[in-house]
């Protein structure tokens, strides 16, 4: 293997660049990402390179300065002489950089690592867009005049009305004929003609040659009818008779497209026994659910709801850290985010996504009486819980299980279970492939 095929090879090695996505997911730090950029580390590799010695510092077997002769021992290896400061190889961790993608390009990451054909959805909002100039009307501004279609107007016009006007002339040369018979004579031949035209050329004729033909058949026989085509390259083409009915003006044609609006509310339970590991549950599966779902609808909002016994909207910067000391009554998020999508969010215009995670413990008969029946009143593409139980289900967790035992069926409602990081990306699948199949 030559140089050659080294640098080959260590270029292969850095364009396999990112962490594994699934493992980033689970394991990787997504707090250095923000909304817009995701930044999933990646290992910097050194390209191979020579490297000289500049000319006059001299070299081996130069003898001078201190330099050794050729042949003359070197000594011992002094501390200091390795790569690292104590001489020791290996001990220095390896440089990190991130590689950067957009929420787009997680989507389309993602799809491809578990197999999600998610399709979104476009609402009734619609984007007027300009497109090419190809809508006519009858007015405009002069610059937009679409003369091509007036000169072919005016054009068909010309040849619809014009007229060979010498072998009329010579209708007029018949013998004991007058100005009506020959209009008429040129009805019958489908000469447009105006009356007007016959009467004024007739006092043209001479009076020598009037009477040049004994009749319209005899006239017809010995003088050649031209048509406006064998005219129009013998002469030419003088004039076009525009006319203000036949002006058209170019507009854009207006283009109506269904704009897919997603709005994503994103319920946590923040109540005391939530803590530090569940609340790191909860953001490995929302965060790359929110990035995922940006990249792939045109407009995406984000509503963040946190919760004890009672519900309040908060900023995403602190939706993953609070912790209250309160008791836990599920139904007041739901309340709240009820509330938010019927004033903000109207369903005929955006898609909507209620994802909700805790420990599933709640109050006595909360979930049964009341989160159950406001989860089937709000329109939404998908609902998901998340119970994030490190250890496994405690006793009094029943949440999840009531909701996905009274709601499992329902089409657009999902439950999933993460006691773990290893189970986050099973927990997001379970999610989107629930949507990608919901009618």
């Amino acid at each position: 293997m030559g140089l050659r095929d080294d640098l080959e090879r260590f270029r292969e090695v850095g364009e396999e660049r990112r962490e594994d996505l699934k493992e980033f997911i689970s394991y990787g730090d997504l707090g250095a990402s923000g909304s817009k950029d995701i930044k999933i580390p990646i290992k910097v590799v050194d390209l191979p390179e020579f490297k000289y010695d500049r000319l006059d510092m001299g070299g081996v077997g130069q003898g001078k300065g201190g330099t050794p002769d050729v042949g003359q021992p070197l000594g011992q290896p002094q501390p200091g002489d390795g790569d690292g400061e104590d001489g020791e190889p290996g001990e220095e961790g390896a440089e990190h950089e991130y590689y950067e993608m957009d929420p787009e390009q997680f989507a389309e990451a993602l799809d491809e690592e578990l197999g999600l054909e998610l399709e979104p959805k476009g609402k009734e909002v619609v984007e007027e867009v300009e497109g090419d100039f190809t809508d006519i009307t009858r007015s405009g501004p002069h610059s937009t005049l679409d003369f091509e279609r007036l000169f072919k107007e005016g054009l068909k016009r010309k040849l619809a009305m014009d007229f060979d006007e010498e072998f009329v002339r010579e209708a007029m040369k018949v013998e004991g004929t007058t100005a009506r018979e020959v209009f008429e004579w040129c009805r019958e031949q489908n000469i447009l003609v105006s009356m007007a035209w016959i009467e004024d050329e007739w006092g043209r004729i001479p009076d020598d040659e009037r009477g040049a033909w004994a009749s319209f058949e005899e006239m017809e026989e010995n003088v050649e009818r031209t048509t406006a085509t064998q005219r129009i390259r013998r002469e030419g083409l003088r004039e076009i008779p525009f006319r203000r009915e036949d002006e058209r003006y170019r507009h854009p044609e207006v283009i109506e497209k269904k704009q897919s609006n997603v709005v994503v509310v994103n319920i946590r339970d923040v109540s005391g026994s939530m803590r530090e590991t569940k609340r790191e549950l909860v953001e490995r599966t929302f965060t790359p659910l929110d990035w995922y779902l940006t990249g792939k609808y045109d407009h995406a909002e984000f509503v963040y709801i946190a919760h004890d016994a009672e519900a309040w909207e908060v900023e995403r910067d602190e939706f993953f850290g609070i912790r209250s000391g309160g008791g836990t009554r599920i139904s007041s998020a739901y309340e709240l985010a009820k509330e938010v999508l019927d004033e903000r969010y109207p369903w005929r215009e955006w898609n909507r996504y209620v994802f909700a995670a805790g420990d599933s413990e709640n109050s006595s008969n909360d979930t049964k009486e009341r989160v159950v029946p406001l989860m089937q009143e709000i329109d939404a593409n998908l609902h998901a819980y998340v119970e994030t139980q490190p250890g496994g289900t405690a006793i009094n967790a029943t949440h999840a299980e009531e909701v996905e035992r009274s709601l499992g069926e329902q089409g657009n409602v999902v439950v999933a279970y993460v006691s773990e990081p290893d189970d986050v990306i099973d927990a997001i699948y379970t999610i989107l492939s629930t949507e990608a199949t919901a009618e």
